[in-house]
């Protein structure tokens, strides 16, 4: 079957070196060319499983780049290893009227580590080039050609459409199976509506699509990966390092995965063992000995970056990850587990998806190239408790908004389940701010803030204790840019890793806050929490909206008001409930202080396009009363 293909591209060089010009900008339709800032004019792959154990893959992408914006489209790049070969790697350059104006061969490719700081991981590696335009527009046509052992490694998914402001004018994938028991399942997303087509025989499977036209990104738009029209592409039966795989559901992957890569990778010398045994002696609760233990190895080891499918998905050995105190996020994480099981601890190794996007794993589709990210869940009492191994920070139990709500592989000896990792929801992201501040004739303040974090707002502000002295008055600056001519006069942070929460006490003081027009003046209340972000308005909008996160903020502020002046006008008290969340502000006055009290929700989740008007209004009420103005008039 190989044979074909190879005179097949031999060809298509020709093709295209005989018909350079239609890469002319001039011919592209103008509905590829709305929204867009590039525009894919070929995106073909070819998979060729010509047996289990080998597997050819053809790529050619074409790409016209509009403006500056897409430059990040232009990327000429492919990543190979040990059992991944490149070969057959060019590009080629073309100015708005199709005429070439470069031809980079292999050898101007650049080949680098695709990790920095460590010998593991030497063997994996890319080939990258990166081109500096001088004009626009430009087209590059990139090519190559890579085999491999490791079918399980199949494209997993394939985009029609690949980002936000990216059209597409040709797109093709094509999958060769030399026998039916190699054919891959095939999972159909957000087709409807665009111009897709399938044709499958007993060998093969082929889908094309044309002419799609960008679709704009709009503020909180859903991860385009939710409505790109796309394939999922899922092997049955496959080889990866030597290891034969027929995998029905996702309890087979996770056996097959214990049995051939996670098994006898976890000892440990015999001096690392009584080293862990030492830690904990004396210690019987499993959760306080697993405490131990991750302090241990984030006191003793430190994080490379190797994203799970660029270092393979094998982990390396705990003994090797132990001489060298460092790895990536599955070297780390079968390493820690090693140690909770030299002191009787169970922990199972956990691939997930992480970023500060939530992204599920497919129930429908077990496969090894989902999650890019390692973690530990150790079941204690009923429940999974949730670590990383990678942070030298995060505190035990806690994962952040990096890898929280949202379902992972739990791989055990007797097979592997999804399970959903911690969520922080709502009221756990929580804000308190307390102060009292106190407003000079000159119009200038000075006062005292304390503010408690847990949660994903916990998440956000823990690291500030980390910060060099410079940096922490920067952020301060920027997080109160509401106030002009601010100065931190003090701040000290308390990080409580046990409750989780985090402190932070500051004494502050700035010039010209207030106004003054005669003999009053003017300055907002609620000096030290405003909403400032107001979503951008649509007349017509296309897109449902996603509120990420959701939080809640609670403030009391004490203001005093300088001597011979009194209060003219005070805010009305404002409460607004919606299916959004809610808002509660009230201002009680005395002689001499006023206190602000406020309550703030967003509660998280997916909504219609025709619901963004009534939270945009939502958050523009909000804005508006944080920033109501009170006015004191001279005795």
């Amino acid at each position: 079957m190989r044979l074909f293909f190879v005179p097949l591209l031999a060809i298509f060089t020709l093709v295209i070196s005989a018909q350079e010009n239609q890469y002319q900008t001039l011919l592209l339709d103008k509905n590829l060319t709305q929204n867009a800032n590039a525009v894919l004019r070929a995106d073909e792959i070819l998979i060729d499983l010509e047996a289990e154990d080998d597997m050819v893959v053809y790529r050619k992408k074409v790409v016209t780049i509009l403006n500056k914006m897409g430059n990040r489209f232009a990327g000429c790049f492919v990543g190979y290893d040990n059992a991944r070969k490149v070969k057959n790697i060019q590009a080629e350059i073309y100015d708005a009227s199709g005429n070439r104006l470069e031809r980079i061969k292999e050898n101007k490719f650049k080949d680098v580590s695709a990790v920095d700081g460590g010998t593991l991981y030497s063997d994996s590696r890319y080939k990258y080039y990166s081109y500096s335009p001088t004009q626009y527009p430009y087209t590059v046509v990139f090519t190559y050609e890579t085999q491999t052992k490791n079918t399980g490694e199949i494209r997993s998914m394939w985009s029609f459409l690949s980002d936000y402001e990216l059209s597409t004018e040709h797109s093709r994938i094509q999958i060769d199976f030399s026998s039916p028991d190699l054919k891959p399942e095939i999972k159909e997303l957000n087709l409807e509506g665009f111009s897709v087509t399938k044709k499958e025989t007993a060998n093969s499977l082929v889908y094309e699509a044309k002419n799609i036209p960008a679709i704009k990104e709009e503020s909180m738009s859903p991860s385009f990966k939710d409505i790109a029209p796309c394939i999922k592409i899922r092997p049955v039966k496959f080889n990866y390092e030597g290891y034969q795989a027929h995998i029905k559901d996702w309890n087979d992957l996770g056996k097959w995965m214990y049995t051939n890569l996670l098994a006898g990778r976890d000892e440990l010398s015999q001096a690392t063992i009584d080293k862990a045994k030492n830690l904990v002696e004396g210690v019987t609760d499993d959760l306080e000995k697993a405490k131990i233990i991750y302090k241990y190895v984030q006191d003793n080891t430190r994080y490379i970056s190797v994203q799970v499918g660029i270092g393979g998905i094998q982990p390396i050995s705990a003994i090797e990850v132990d001489r060298v105190k460092y790895g990536d996020c599955k070297g780390l994480s079968n390493y820690t587990g090693a140690l909770l099981k030299t002191v009787g601890v169970e922990a199972f190794y956990t691939h997930v998806q992480a970023g500060p996007r939530k992204i599920d794993f497919d129930e429908d589709s077990p496969d090894l190239a989902q999650g890019n990210h390692v973690i530990l869940a150790i079941p204690y009492n009923g429940k999974y408790y949730w670590i990383d191994c990678t942070s030298q920070t995060l505190p035990f139990g806690f994962i952040g908004d990096f890898t929280d709500g949202r379902r992972a592989f739990v791989i055990k000896p007797d097979g592997g389940e999804l399970v959903t990792t911690t969520s922080y929801i709502e009221e756990q992201n929580y804000q308190n701010t307390k102060g009292a501040y106190t407003l000079y004739e000159d119009g200038s303040i000075s006062g005292d803030i304390a503010i408690l974090t847990k949660g994903i707002q916990y998440d956000d502000r823990f690291g500030l204790e980390q910060r060099s002295k410079e940096n922490i008055h920067k952020h301060y600056k920027s997080y109160w840019d509401n106030i002009n001519n601010l100065h931190i006069n003090s701040y000290d942070f308390q990080n409580e890793k046990d409750a989780i929460v985090f402190n932070e006490k500051l004494s502050v003081d700035a010039v010209n806050y207030a106004s003054r027009s005669g003999d009053r003046m003017l300055f907002v209340g609620n000096t030290f929490n405003k909403v400032k972000y107001i979503p951008n308005r649509y007349r017509d909008r296309k897109l449902p909206f996603v509120i990420q996160r959701g939080f809640l903020d609670e403030d009391e502020i004490s203001i005093h008001i300088p001597e011979g002046y009194s209060i003219e006008a005070i805010p009305e008290d404002k409460e607004i409930t919606n299916d959004f969340g809610s808002y509660f502000c009230t201002y009680a006055k005395s002689d001499k202080n006023i206190i602000l009290k406020r309550k703030f929700l967003v509660k998280e989740g997916k909504y219609q396009n025709t619901d963004y008007d009534a939270y945009r209004t939502f958050m523009k009420e909000v804005s508006k009363w944080d920033n109501s103005k009170i006015v004191l008039i001279k005795s």
